[in-house]
């Protein structure tokens, strides 16, 4: 990043960084490399490329030019100095897991994960030989007890995926250097524009960039951000030989015309969401609702000092329990009903029969997900509308 572009705003730096129309024919969008593979102008520069002593690319399931672009533009935008992009949130999540841990290594997770992370800390690595466990991370009594020697790792999401607990970041990062332990922080929620845990201290972010990032609902995809040390030990060693989670060109291509109005998008999220989480607050069937934006939310103090905004994610519970939210679920009309977030239209969904339908009964309710929870992704459509639609579906409640 050139000294300039360091002190461009957010919003300029989503556009342009990373490229110069007039080194791509004046091509104001940048081109979508679709290729494979990658011609050597002589076996002298390949042997180069391959033994990591050349920057070029030579394969495209280690690197691409408009992967490149796409990994130096949300580097810049996390505070990051380096970036992989992958073909998923889980693809993320697990090509950093097998790179930095080993049969013996102990993980520390948040309480509250999504549903396919858990199962893969307990299903995937868990089988493999880590030890996980999962510890409320703002305690910080607790999470020294956890520690031991063989403690590689700290990683949590914050907001947490449905019940929208926070971790303080910089706590937790304080208390990992001291025991040289690296912490891997899930910004899926919050995207750069709300939140960089790495000004916090955190050694690596990671994306689903699936949601808020691409913000269309027409892609999937994965980004993890950090030091250029770790990043390059993911790629060659978690992407190129453990998972193969390879993005597309064209999928790369789609996520950063996405990320040209993250910000615009991200202040309307919040605005909606503010308004409809203050309207479901007042609602005598409402039994609780968390929402960053709330004073009346329990860890308010934290999301005004780490936060930015406070997102576009609400989840409450109503009054009568699951079949009440099952019947709130039935009766909305513009919110739809499906999982994922963060796309223009409004989304609503059922934690314990959807995304952690992974969990167990038991599992839920020890992580902090009630099997009546609601979680809403509030959309970028009018309000009003939203608010209207909110209404007629907890009437359809009483």
């Amino acid at each position: 990043m050139s000294e300039s572009d360091k002190h461009r705003g957010f919003s300029t730096r989503a556009i342009h960084h990373g490229y110069d129309p007039m080194s791509h024919g004046g091509a104001l969008v940048p081109p979508i490399y679709q290729t494979a593979t990658y011609a050597f102008a002589n076996v002298e520069y390949g042997a180069a490329c391959f033994a990591g002593e050349e920057s070029g690319h030579f394969y495209s399931r280690i690197s691409n030019p408009t992967l490149a672009m796409l990994e130096q533009r949300v580097a810049s935008l996390e505070g990051g100095e380096a970036a992989l992009a992958l073909a998923s949130g889980m693809g993320a999540i697990t090509s950093t897991l097998w790179t930095l841990l080993r049969p013996g290594d102990e993980l520390i997770a948040g309480r509250t994960l999504y549903g396919c992370t858990f199962a893969f800390l307990h299903h995937g690595i868990g089988e493999f030989g880590v030890q996980v466990r999962h510890v409320d991370l703002n305690d910080r009594v607790a999470l020294s007890a956890a520690i031991t020697p063989r403690t590689r790792a700290i990683y949590f999401e914050t907001p947490a995926n449905p019940n929208m607990q926070l971790v303080d970041i910089a706590a937790v990062v304080d208390l990992a250097r001291q025991h040289g332990i690296c912490v891997i922080v899930d910004n899926t929620y919050c995207t750069p524009y709300l939140q960089r845990p790495l000004e916090l201290g955190a050694d690596l972010v990671v994306h689903s960039a699936t949601k808020y990032l691409s913000g269309h609902g027409d892609l999937t995809a994965g980004l993890v951000v950090g030091h250029k040390a770790l990043i390059d030990r993911i790629r060659f060693e978690g992407l190129k030989d453990m998972t193969g989670a390879v993005l597309s060109p064209h999928d790369a291509s789609l996520l950063m015309r996405g990320m040209k109005t993250l910000a615009l998008r991200m202040e309307r999220h919040c605005t909606n969401a503010q308004q409809v989480a203050e309207f479901i607050e007042r609602h005598p069937m409402v039994e609780s609702i968390h929402y960053p934006g709330l004073s009346g939310f329990a860890q308010y103090a934290l999301a005004q000092r780490q936060m930015r905004l406070p997102g576009g994610m609400i989840a409450f519970e109503l009054k009568g329990g699951i079949e009440a939210g099952r019947r709130f679920m039935n009766a909305l009309q513009l919110f739809a009903r499906a999982v994922s977030l963060g796309d223009a239209e409004s989304l609503a969904q059922h934690p314990a029969s959807m995304t952690h339908s992974g969990y167990s009964v038991e599992e839920r309710a020890h992580h902090g997900i009630s099997e009546g929870l609601v979680r809403l992704s509030v959309g970028l459509e009018d309000v009003e509308d939203l608010i209207a639609d909110v209404r007629q579906a907890l009437e359809a409640c009483s």
